[in-house]
């Protein structure tokens, strides 16, 4: 039923994937690594016997939710095409997952400027792990698809590494949005003009870049008050009808649908369409996103879960789940057990995955892999001048 013109999750050449507090500094929002509130380096320690700022239980909640959504659409691509059922939930969920972690991503780094500290963050929590994991899934698809020949390359995000370089860009425009007078509008037409623009490429992957590029916007752009009005119990209630809809609505347009639309890797020539439909579906998908967003939003707990604290730990999962995800496919499991494919097996599969990203979210896992992900890095660069100064006054002291 799907009909992708490139199997999901591989390199564009053989190609999601496949995300907090008040304003803070952002330690890194990926999907889902801890956006976090350490002191700036050149600010006193807090006072002691002074609480340190606490993290909004609600937005470690919608970060944990919406990786295991991310790892279950991910369990559920190889099924679509013999469960229209699976196709019909993995496009409402693709609608929506990736576009919440932006949003939340967006929100997030309203604090972000060219201050050293933060500019090591983003290289540290960021870049590198870009990096690192570039490597090792090029590593992977060698010995698992038994592919030596496969060829390194920085410039070509594989599988789940396209989120961190479109962080990377997002984060550094900030400025630029918080600039312009309308920076919504701004980003749509812009994603408008990637989405008819085959030029662009598959450097970086800037199509993707570009047309998730309103998301960031969006959040940059949102307030406390906002996600206070999106939690109200009528929203709640609304939202239950509107999932409803938009799960029928999949059911009619799977087998009519090319599920390459929700990637927003292709430009419109590429997936087979006429020019005028990049404007129609890039306004009409960013709308549906939206509002999908918000009903999710909208029943994520605000209260602390047995769960809360796997939120802070959601970059892991994205990220290491990918090795489960590709490896599934490269040795031919849901080839080879037929059972996969029928009712109990999906219930199964949607099961696995939502425990493996769990697991992966865990603190033994992140103390395991904090090396990767959130590498501190000190001896790469030099001090600012205000931390010289006060590591002076402390040792005269």
């Amino acid at each position: 039923m799907t009909n992708s013109l490139r199997p999901h999750g591989y390199q564009r050449t053989p190609l999601p994937q496949e995300a907090a507090p008040t304003p803070p500094t952002p330690r890194a929002e990926e999907p889902g690594q801890q956006p976090s509130t350490p002191p700036a380096p050149s600010a006193p320690s807090a006072p002691a016997g002074q609480k340190p700022k606490q993290r909004d239980a609600f937005f470690d909640n919608a970060k944990y939710l919406a990786i295991v959504l991310v790892a279950m659409a991910h369990s559920w691509e190889p099924l679509t095409d013999s469960s229209r059922t699976a196709e019909a939930l993995y496009m409402v969920v693709y609608t929506f997952h990736m576009p919440a972690f932006i949003l939340i991503s967006g929100y997030f780094s309203r604090s972000f400027d060219m201050r050293p500290d933060r500019l090591k963050r983003l290289v540290t929590g960021v870049a590198v792990p870009y990096v690192l994991f570039e490597v090792a899934y090029t590593l992977f698809k060698r010995w698992a698809d038994d592919d030596p020949t496969y060829d390194f390359s920085l410039l070509d995000p594989w599988y789940l590494t396209w989120f961190l370089i479109a962080l990377f860009v997002w984060r550094l425009t900030t400025l630029l949005w918080k600039l312009v007078r309308w920076p919504i509008p701004l980003s749509l037409a812009i994603a408008t003009l990637a989405a008819v623009s085959p030029d662009i490429g598959d450097d970086l992957d800037m199509q993707r870049v570009l047309q998730f590029l309103p998301f960031f916007v969006l959040g940059l752009c949102m307030r406390p008050e906002h996600f206070q009005m999106i939690r109200r119990r009528s929203v709640r209630i609304a939202s239950v009808p509107i999932f409803a809809c938009a799960l029928v609505f999949a059911y009619w347009a799977a087998p009519r649908m090319n599920s390459a639309w929700f990637y927003h890797r292709d430009s419109v020539q590429e997936l087979g369409a006429p020019p005028w439909t990049g404007p129609v579906m890039t306004l009409a998908l960013f709308g549906c996103s939206v509002v999908l967003v918000s009903c999710f939003f909208a029943w994520v707990p605000r209260r602390h879960m047995w769960f809360t604290v796997l939120g802070a730990g959601t970059l892991y999962g994205y990220l290491l789940h990918g090795f489960l995800a590709k490896g599934s496919r490269f040795w031919g499991w849901f080839d080879n057990h037929e059972w996969l494919h029928k009712p109990l097996g999906e219930i199964a599969v949607t099961v696995i995955a939502a425990s493996v990203v769990t697991v992966l979210c865990t603190p033994p896992v992140q103390r395991v892999f904090r090396f990767a992900m959130e590498p501190k890095m000190a001896w790469a660069f030099r001090k600012d001048p205000a931390e010289q100064a006060r590591s002076r006054t402390t040792t005269a002291a």
